[in-house]
């Protein structure tokens, strides 16, 4: 009888675990790059594959780096917010097109509207991995600094972009006083 008793408490144990585990919400996980610089990167323009931008570019001005992809079915549902958003002028969007082809990327920004100031080309993953990417696709807040100050995992949505983003990108447009 003991010899069944000592399995059975682990998988109770196990099972109470996967549980407590369950109710967490993934697009939650924190970053551990959360008020640190982004990394250092320098990856060619998806449309300019001759010209490079660096994570310098970014410093200067408050902006939204998207992680997108042509595969990504997700990315399509919060494309049309993100058009609307960058016809507002509210705040530079740039796209970090991810583990996708050149061809099809282009093709899917001209289908679908491109709303980003520029897309770079991350064909291989490398720089998403420096970012610590998930799955695409995922959002940054970066400050005028190139500072992440906040990090959307999944779709963007109407909700999050009026309660959680666009109110963190009016306070960190304010001037330091």
């Amino acid at each position: 009888m003991n010899r069944y008793l000592i399995p059975l408490a682990i998988f109770i144990l196990l099972v109470g675990i996967f549980s407590l585990g369950l109710q967490y919400d993934p697009r939650k996980v924190p970053s551990p790059l959360i008020d640190k610089p982004i990394p250092s990167f320098s990856l060619p323009k998806l449309d300019s594959p001759e010209t490079a931008f660096s994570a310098n570019h970014l410093k200067g001005h408050v902006s939204l780096l998207n992680v997108w992809a042509s595969w990504c079915i997700a990315c399509r549902d919060e494309h049309p917010l993100l058009v609307e958003l960058s016809r507002s002028n509210t705040v530079r969007i740039y796209g970090l097109n991810y583990k996708d082809t050149r061809e099809e990327a282009l093709r899917w920004l001209n289908n679908y509207g491109d709303p980003y100031e520029l897309s770079i080309f991350d064909q291989f993953g490398k720089v998403g991995i420096d970012f610590g990417v998930y799955g695409v696709p995922e959002t940054y807040v970066l400050d005028q600094n190139a500072i992440i100050r906040y990090k959307h995992i999944g779709p963007i949505t109407k909700d999050v972009l009026d309660l959680t983003i666009l109110p963190l990108i009016i306070q960190l447009k304010k001037p330091v006083i």
